[in-house]
């Protein structure tokens, strides 16, 4: 079991922040994350790109280059694979894997089963040691039932793999359900309505997502910034120094 497999079965859930970009990564694990994972929506929206649209499969392997040597563990949100090849998914797998990566997400978007599957098993077979944490989006729009969910989870960790995921299942008795159910670990999206990650734990989930959260809080707090500024109130809530992050960067040019 490698590592970040490891992290899936220790005593507490793994409790996994999503980065968009270098600084924010380096802020991450400099808070003792030793996990970090990207977030698509982060770094298509800060690339000016959309997301969920196979758009950003540059950007997201030139983020992976620049994380991958870091002192943490690093798993790749990767949308669908950006291709619809499993071939060609497994092949950007393989540069992840090459790039430091140890684990990638790889989505359903409510697509055939089936293909999904294809994926998974073709990375799991290019890059065997990559985590592949299999999403299914059936609570995510809205579409299926718990029954479509179960099915397609058991479709995914049959084709190989290493975890599953299941974002915007919020309902504690069908998050149980599932736990009971799967073979390999659940991973749920935390959301600040929803179970804490406690109660997470007690339902036997294995790891618990951010996601976009970080990134969409970090550009809350840039406009409540520049608005209390303007109306001549001091801004609220910490903020890092000039120094701490300039010694992000220079984290980045140690490598």
């Amino acid at each position: 079991m490698t590592p970040f497999a490891a992290l899936h079965h220790a005593d507490t859930p793994l409790l996994l922040p999503n980065a968009w970009d270098h600084a924010s990564a380096m802020a991450l694990a400099g808070r003792g994350f030793s996990a970090v994972g990207t977030t698509s929506l982060g770094v298509a929206a800060a690339a000016g790109l959309p997301d969920g649209a196979s758009a950003t499969r540059d950007e997201t392997m030139r983020l992976a280059s620049t994380l991958g040597t870091e002192p943490f563990l690093l798993s790749v949100d990767a949308e669908d694979g950006f291709s619809d090849d499993p071939d060609e998914v497994a092949s950007f797998a393989v540069e992840l894997a090459a790039a430091g990566a140890v684990g990638i997400n790889l989505e359903d978007g409510l697509g055939p089963a089936g293909l999904h599957a294809a994926k998974i098993a073709a990375v799991k077979s290019a890059a065997p040691d990559l985590f592949v944490n299999a999403r299914t989006d059936t609570y995510w729009l809205g579409e299926g039932d718990g029954e479509e969910t179960l099915r397609r989870l058991d479709t995914y960790q049959q084709a190989g793999a290493d975890g599953v995921f299941v974002p915007g299942a919020a309902d504690p008795a069908a998050i149980g359900a599932l736990v009971e159910r799967l073979d390999v670990p659940l991973n749920i999206l935390y959301s600040p309505t929803g179970p804490t990650v406690p109660r997470l734990a007690a339902l036997g989930v294995r790891r618990v997502s951010l996601g976009s959260l970080p990134y969409r809080r970090a550009l809350g707090a840039m406009l409540e910034t520049v608005t209390a500024v303007a109306e001549g109130r001091s801004p609220q809530g910490a903020a890092l120094s000039y120094d701490e992050v300039v010694a992000l960067g220079r984290a980045g040019r140690r490598r």
